[in-house]
Order: structure tokens, then C-alpha cells, then sequence
């Protein structure tokens, strides 16, 4: 009734069967449901594909690519106050700065060839000590694949994603037939990172304009917050790494007590 259709119409839709459904009902049905943006989004493009379109965001190379244009990894590089990252829509980590490098050290550890958040949150151990609140971290996992799954429905590589952990995690088929869809914009995220404890960021996801598809992250913190000091010490063991004879912690000591 809020939408102004009829409730035979309105069940066509709920089913599924979009096809054909104009943009002016489909408007019209958000703002009765109240979806928020990433929900609107991602009910616009389901019609799209039903009816044959296209999705709203056009796809280049670098969506699919494993690999990131050098201008884009000089800006990551850049960025040297907190962890940085770029991922696509599967939530492949496709490039990050140093001191993401050494915040996913445990994504990394799991020796894919593509580094992948959604497979380390769903089928690594390790995951359940680095999300504190593990459970809200799968639920934002799925609504994320969800909502590129919208955007993207003939993605191969997203449906065999989708497949191998629907096949290895019973967590993850529950909580993928709940259907969520979020966008990861900004907002506040804790970690307990394994050599230096509990980290608290602020993060802001930025899309890439050159290469829809591609999202930047970066994750700050608080000057003089414990977490600033925790992030000081990681990034002396990343500079380490990196041959920098100027580190402060031992990369095989965890920093629990520290962290405490």
C-alpha cells in the first residue's frame, strides 16, 4: 500500500520475478521498505539483470585484474600513517602499503596466490583471534561478496569463491542465505593483531574512479592512543622486513602482555 501497487504485483517482485519492473516502482519499494543505500543498490541491480542490462557500474581490466596500475600503487605506497590496502569486489587484497603488508601478515601466511579476506575470515583459525567480534566481521564478509554478487552476477571467479566456502564452512552457508548486502564506507573496526596486540581503527573506503570495481582502504588511528603505540611498533617490525635495520620488536615474540 505505501508503494502504491497492487499485492498481486508486489508478490511477482518479492518471488524474484523482476523482469520488467520499472525503476519508478522499484524506487518506490525501497522507500516503503526503508532499505538503506547499499540495500536500494543492490535491488536495482538484481532488476537490471533480470531484465537483461547491465549493471550499474561499468567493469575494466583492472576489476578482474590481480594486478594494480602503477600510478595506484605508488599512491598506496604514499600513504604511510596507517595500514592501506586495495581490494576488489570478491574482497581480493590486491595491493597493499607496507604497514598493511605487515597488519595482514596472517592473510598472507596462508600462501594463496591471491590473497583473499573473505577466505582468511571464513577458513583460517587465525581469523578467530584476529576479529574480536568474529562473528559481526562474517556478517559484514558475506553482505559485502553479496552485494558485488548484485553487481556482478556472471563474476566466474566470485561464484567459485562463493562455492569453495559454502563447501568448507557451515557459517558461512548460514549466514549467506540471510541474503544481507552492505557497502563498506567508513567507521570504527578492532583487531587483535598477532605481534602486537589489540589495534582500534578508524577506517574510510575510497572507490577508485579510474577503476570501478576497486576500492581503497585506509585504517588510522587516534594520536597518543595505545593504538597509535602498537601501530609505531608494527610498523618498526614492517621496516625490518623491509631491510630497515630499525626495528624495536621480534617479529617471532607476540606482544600479548603489551597488549594488556
Amino acid at each position: 500500500m505505501l508503494a502504491g501497487v497492487s499485492v498481486e504485483y508486489y508478490t511477482r517482485v518479492e518471488r524474484g520475478q523482476l523482469a520488467g519492473v520499472s525503476d519508478s516502482v522499484l524506487e518506490a519499494l525501497a522507500r516503503a521498505l526503508q532499505l538503506d543505500e547499499a540495500e536500494r543498490g543492490h535491488l536495482l541491480n538484481l532488476a537490471r539483470a533480470a531484465s537483461g542490462g547491465s549493471v550499474v557500474r561499468r567493469r575494466t581490466r583492472n576489476s578482474k585484474s590481480h594486478t594494480l596500475r602503477p600510478g595506484l600503487k605508488a599512491a598506496l605506497d604514499a600513504i604511510t600513517a596507517g595500514p592501506a590496502f586495495v581490494r576488489n569486489g570478491r574482497m581480493d587484497l590486491l595491493g597493499t602499503n607496507p604497514l598493511g603488508r605487515a597488519f595482514y601478515a596472517d592473510v598472507y601466511a596462508m600462501g594463496d596466490p591471491v590473497p583473499n579476506l573473505a577466505r582468511f575470515c571464513f577458513l583460517a583459525p587465525a581469523a578467530r583471534d584476529f576479529y574480536p567480534d568474529w562473528d559481526a566481521a562474517a556478517d559484514v564478509t558475506v553482505a559485502i561478496l553479496h552485494a558485488e554478487a548484485g553487481r556482478d552476477p556472471h563474476d566466474k571467479d566470485l561464484h567459485d569463491l562463493v562455492g569453495e566456502l559454502s563447501t568448507r564452512s557451515a557459517e558461512f552457508r548460514a549466514k549467506w542465505a540471510a541474503h544481507n548486502v552492505r557497502r563498506h564506507g567508513t567507521g570504527t573496526k578492532a583487531f587483535h593483531h598477532p605481534l602486537v596486540g589489540d589495534l582500534t581503527f578508524t577506517y574510510e573506503g575510497l572507490e577508485v574512479t579510474e577503476d570501478p570495481g576497486l576500492q581503497l582502504l585506509i585504517y588510522t588511528v587516534q594520536p597518543g592512543s595505545d593504538s597509535a603505540e602498537r601501530l609505531a611498533l608494527l610498523g618498526s617490525w614492517a621496516a625490518d622486513q623491509a631491510g630497515t635495520p630499525a626495528s624495536t620488536i621480534d617479529p617471532t615474540t607476540r606482544h600479548d602482555s603489551h597488549a594488556h
